[in-house]
């Protein structure tokens, strides 16, 4: 059965580029070898992959994937160091406190 993935590598300028893929180790290797010269990670190399998750259902790689960019770092780092109890927390917005 094909399953589908979806991952985080860690580029060489500290950043993060979340994919979607049904072979992990392939694409990878694509980025590492820079196949498309247009693509966020050809100017970013070498990558790191740090993290992925795999689906059997490729829209459900896809919504994974599309949750994940819409991350702050911090939260992308504490699913990347499987401290999945603080996603909740991190995903609340911290508003000023009015006159301080």
């Amino acid at each position: 059965m094909l399953r589908y993935s979806t991952y985080i590598l860690l580029c060489a300028d500290d950043s993060y580029y979340t994919g979607v893929t049904n072979d992990v180790q392939k694409r990878l290797k694509e980025h590492e070898d820079g196949i498309d010269a247009d693509s966020y990670t050809a100017n970013r190399l070498p990558v790191k992959l740090v993290w992925w998750q795999e689906y059997i259902y490729v829209d459900r790689a896809i919504a994974r994937e599309k949750q994940i960019k819409g991350w702050s770092r911090i939260k992308k780092e504490a699913l990347i160091n499987g401290i999945s109890q603080t996603l909740p927390a991190l995903s609340k917005k911290k508003f000023p406190i009015k006159g301080k």
